[in-house]
C-alpha cells in the first residue's frame, strides 16, 4: 500500500505556521497542515461568565467554524444554532487548551479562542488545537509585555493528531481521502509531558483489538512529539519564561 501523498505511514503532513496573522488579535496563527488551513485567534477580555465573577479565577472557551468554501461543496453558515459536530469540536478545543493553563494566574479574564477553517482536507479539529496552542502562547507573551503577568500561567505544551487504520496499516495525520476510507478513525490530544488529554476512537467499518489500539497510540505519540518540537522551535527564545522546566532539544 502507498499513500497518495507519498508519505510514510507514520509521517505527518508538512506543517507551516504563520504567527501574528491577524493584527487585532491578542494571539493569532495561520496553521497549514498539508491542504488543511485554519486561522486560530485568541482574544482576552476583562469579563467573565456570571458563575465565575468574584472567584479571582479566569476562564477559557473556544469556538470553531468552517467557512462556506472550505470544503468541496459549500457549507452553510451556522447563523443561529451550531450543529452537533461543531459543538463537539468546540468543547474539545476548549478542554484541550484549559489543560495547559493555570486560570488562577490570569485573574478575572476570559480567553476566547476562535478557530476558523478556511480550507479543509482532513484533521481540521487537530489542526485547530495545534494552532490554538501557538496563538495562546503569543497571547500570554503579550500580557507579559503589557506588565499584566509576572509569571507564565502555561504549564505544558500540547499537540493533537488524527490516526487511522486503512488497508490493515496504521496511518498518521490523515487527509480527507484517507479519513473517509478509514476502518478506524482516532483523534488524540497529548501534553508535552507525555500524558493524554483526549482519545477519540471509533471503529468506522470494522472493530479493532488491543494490539491495534497500542499501535495507534504509539503512532499518535510519535506524531504529537514532532508537533511539540515545532512549537518549541517557534518559541525557543521565550520558552524559558513560558515553561521554565520544559526540556528543549539542541
Amino acid at each position: 500500500m502507498e499513500r497518495l501523498s507519498k508519505r510514510n505511514f507514520n509521517e505527518i503532513r508538512k506543517m507551516k505556521i504563520t504567527r501574528n496573522f491577524i493584527q487585532n488579535a491578542d494571539g493569532s496563527t495561520l496553521v497549514e497542515c498539508g491542504n488543511t488551513k485554519v486561522i486560530c485567534t485568541v482574544t482576552i477580555s476583562n469579563s467573565l461568565p456570571q458563575w465565575l465573577k468574584g472567584t479571582g479565577k479566569g476562564w477559557l472557551t473556544a469556538e470553531y467554524g468552517m467557512l462556506p468554501a472550505s470544503a468541496s461543496s459549500r457549507i452553510n453558515r451556522e447563523k443561529h444554532l451550531s450543529s452537533g459536530r461543531t459543538k463537539e469540536i468546540q468543547r474539545l478545543i476548549g478542554r484541550a487548551l484549559r489543560s495547559v493553563i493555570d486560570l488562577e494566574f490570569i485573574g478575572e479574564k476570559t480567553i476566547q479562542i476562535d478557530c476558523d477553517v478556511i480550507q479543509a482536507d482532513g484533521g481540521t479539529r487537530t489542526a485547530s488545537i495545534n494552532g490554538a496552542m501557538i496563538s495562546l502562547l503569543d497571547a500570554v507573551l503579550k500580557l507579559k509585555e503589557k506588565g499584566e503577568l509576572e509569571k507564565s500561567p502555561i504549564k505544558h505544551l500540547l499537540g493533537a493528531i488524527s490516526i487511522g487504520i486503512i488497508g490493515g496499516h496504521v496511518l498518521a495525520d490523515l487527509d480527507y481521502s484517507e479519513d473517509s476510507n478509514a476502518l478506524v478513525d482516532m483523534n488524540v490530544v497529548m501534553l508535552s509531558n507525555g500524558k493524554f488529554i483526549e482519545i477519540q476512537g471509533t471503529a468506522e467499518k470494522a472493530p479493532f483489538d488491543m494490539e491495534q489500539l497500542t499501535e495507534l497510540l504509539f503512532s499518535a505519540q510519535k506524531g504529537i512529539n514532532e508537533i511539540i518540537e515545532i512549537q518549541k522551535d517557534l518559541f525557543r527564545n521565550e520558552m524559558e519564561w513560558l515553561i521554565p522546566d520544559l526540556e528543549l532539544s539542541d
